[in-house]
């Protein structure tokens, strides 16, 4: 099998001939990687481990002074938010410290607001760029649109979001329609121009923390399931496999998800409450596939390579048991993560014979 038909099986619960891979990680693990492989390029790192799912991003064209990257740069984001460098000793992170509706008081407000153009994409470049992914076998192609929870928050600021929820729902569903809309639309141009060369839709948004969701389930069914549900469903109805992803135990909502038209549930954080695989696979593993539980916190940071191999394996024999599971890390990979430990993951999934 190549890598586009060993995802298309796992997104289908179909078992492949060895579980399909993915992978991410900070610039510095990237690095590390690169240095331990002997390699150039993050595309290098990723042929020599064989991974399977690779992300394609739309460059951006519009104003330079809403150039950031969300939470991947410092600067003003094409939303209008601020993020600063936060650093430690593995790793820079940006965090926000503008919100521009952080004042908003009504939905005319949040109308006025200078929101971004579709037109700010260089669309064009994407099937030179899905060429270059797929010159050395055909890859499954996943594009990231967007999602209709963090969004919203990073215009507004979480504390205001989570409180317009309950206090102000028109103001929280003004911002949620014009994000929903806009990442709908942006890759609907994207589909419309690329097609099925691309093979994962993927959008998301954290909904979960380590004990529960962070709002309630009912909460979240009234107020975001309308918007999820519509950037999932529109892509599943046009025969793309869907892909969400929400840190945290998100228990409660996952067969909301599925009934939406959810395919593959990442990241799978294992130490988060009802999210182990254990737990998961025989609820959900007949009607859901499963992406990441290789769990970045305890795990790859800490153990020998030889026990990530045997980590890998295991968690392969409970999500994996009818072919519906990725194999990757349980979220990006940090900076303090030896490469070793890293390569162990994928030798394990190279190596598995079901």
């Amino acid at each position: 099998m190549n890598s586009k038909e060993r995802v298309q099986a796992a997104a289908n619960r179909i078992r492949p001939d060895r579980p399909a891979t993915s992978l991410r990680a900070t610039p510095e693990a990237w690095e590390s990687l690169r240095n331990y492989l002997g390699v150039k390029t993050n595309d290098e790192v990723m042929d020599v481990l064989d991974i399977d799912v690779r992300q394609l991003s739309i460059p951006f064209v519009g104003p330079p002074e809403r150039s950031a990257i969300p939470l991947g740069s410092e600067g003003t984001d094409f939303w209008g938010c601020h993020t600063r460098k936060a650093e430690n000793e593995f790793n820079t992170y940006f965090e926000f410290d503008y919100h521009p509706l952080a004042k908003a008081t009504s939905v005319a407000e949040v109308e006025a607001h200078d929101w971004p153009s579709l037109d700010w994409w260089d669309y064009s470049a994407l099937p030179d760029l899905i060429a270059r992914i797929n010159q050395k076998q055909p890859r499954s192609v996943s594009f990231f649109y967007g999602g209709a929870f963090e969004t919203p928050w990073y215009i507004r600021g979480m504390e205001a979001f989570l409180a317009d929820l309950y206090e102000n729902p028109d103001i929280a569903g003004a911002i949620c329609t014009h994000v929903e809309g806009y990442y709908r639309e942006r890759a609907l141009r994207v589909t419309d121009l690329v097609g099925h060369d691309i093979d994962v839709m993927y959008s998301g948004g954290d909904i979960g923390t380590q004990r529960g969701m962070m709002l309630s389930p009912d909460l979240w069914r009234k107020r975001i399931r309308p918007f999820t549900g519509r950037l999932i469903s529109t892509f599943k109805q046009r025969g793309y496999i869907t892909f969400y992803h929400s840190c945290g135990s998100l228990v409660p909502v996952i067969d909301d998800l599925i009934e939406v038209g959810l395919d593959i549930l990442d990241p799978i954080q294992p130490s988060a409450a009802g999210m182990s695989p254990e737990e998961l696979f025989p609820q959900f593993g007949n009607r859901i596939s499963f992406h990441g539980a290789i769990d970045e916190v305890g795990l790859l940071p800490h153990a020998t390579a030889a026990e990530v191999y045997a980590e890998t394996t295991r968690i392969i024999d409970i999500l994996g048991r009818n072919g519906g599971y990725i194999v990757a890390p349980s979220h990006m990979v940090q900076g303090d993560t030896p490469p070793e430990n890293i390569v162990a993951i994928y030798d394990a999934a190279r190596n598995y014979r079901w």
